[in-house]
């Protein structure tokens, strides 16, 4: 029964009893005792206590807080995921004692930020200026020479004299990023040796930017079937299109003398002056590295009748520009097709 109707009911019986005395009932039967001897264990003063103590024990939604609930709990999935690291909080793995025994290389490097891990470069490795020029060769390397600087990472154009034998040995990683046939190659030694020396989004930049400056210079560039020979040294070594540089020709429409002479498609064929006189090449390039000059070719025996020195179409080029992949290379770009334009307009 109810707490209330059962105080109600108490104090009904009371008053009846009450009634019944005011009435003159005086008798003293059973009745009247069961009341009489109800009323004081059954007052609502007296009976309110006994179910507030009995009820007390018992929870209530109140007092459910102080038993354990979910929140408590809760820590430790938070403590078990937080040493977990998510992929932007990661640190980068990054080799902080970089050598690089390739110009090239070493242009990309400081170019894609990396310039500050970079501890030693060869003595050809002299852009950019704040590069750490040593004498190290990158065409004659010395594994102790290179081991001398503590390296975690060496960059090598090619293996000479064992080189990666000799560092792997020690345990020192390489990497090989030689010179790219073309211009996606080109692109992928970048992100490559980004990937390498942890710089992916700066080089991802700059092969984005690269990508959008050749693609202009080449857009302005002229598209003229002009025949091209690309001298890199006095023993007539040359560049086809299976090269980088050649690939520069190549996107202008010009035809390259040497690709003839590069049928297993190394990209760096040697001819003969036979062969390039009988070719007639109507430009000639050269580089500000090869110690002689634009006259000197000019006066070559037997090389007066070919149209480029007849009609004073030599042109010398930075050699910095002309031989490496990277970041300047739209200056190269530049170079060719002006002197292209020049070409045209003089056999036009």
């Amino acid at each position: 029964m109810p707490r209330r109707l059962f105080r109600l009911f108490f104090a009904l019986l009371l008053a009846l009893a009450l009634v019944a005395s005011a009435c003159g009932n005086d008798d003293d039967g059973p009745a009247a005792q069961v009341i009489e001897e109800s009323a004081p264990e059954a007052t609502p003063t007296q009976a309110a206590p006994a179910p507030t103590e009995e009820a007390a024990p018992e929870a209530t939604p109140t007092e459910a807080p102080p038993a354990p609930t979910p929140t408590p709990a809760g820590p430790a999935p938070t403590e078990e995921a937080a040493p977990e690291p998510t992929p932007t909080e990661a640190p980068p793995d990054r080799p902080q004692r970089i050598v690089s025994l390739s110009p090239t290389a070493t242009e990309i490097l400081f170019a894609i930020g990396a310039g500050d891990q970079v501890v030693a470069v060869d003595s050809f490795s002299y852009y950019p200026p704040e590069a750490p020029v040593t004498d190290l060769s990158g065409w004659d390397p010395n594994v102790e020479a290179v081991l001398s600087y503590e390296p975690d990472l060496v960059v090598i154009a090619n293996d000479a004299n064992d080189l990666m034998a000799g560092l792997d040995a020690v345990g020192v990683e390489v990497l090989v990023s030689a010179a790219p046939a073309d211009f996606e190659g080109g692109y992928d030694s970048i992100a490559e040796l980004g990937i390498a020396v942890g710089r992916v989004d700066e080089a991802a930049a700059l092969v984005a930017d690269l990508r959008a400056e050749i693609d202009a210079a080449l857009a302005a560039a002229p598209e003229v079937p002009i025949r091209v020979y690309h001298e890199l040294d006095n023993t007539y070594f040359s560049v086809s299109s299976n090269s980088f540089i050649g690939a520069v020709y190549a996107a202008m429409g010009a035809i390259n003398i040497a690709d003839e002479a590069d049928a297993d498609g190394y990209g760096y064929p040697q001819l003969t002056e036979e062969y390039i006189v009988e070719a007639n090449p109507e430009l000639i390039v050269i580089t500000d590295l090869v110690g002689y000059t634009a006259e000197d070719v000019a006066a070559r025996p037997g090389w007066g009748e070919v149209d480029a020195v007849r009609n004073g179409n030599i042109v010398v080029v930075n050699s910095d520009i002309a031989s490496r992949w990277g970041p300047r290379l739209p200056q190269f770009i530049g170079a060719v097709a002006e002197a292209l334009q020049t070409v045209a307009a003089s056999v036009s």
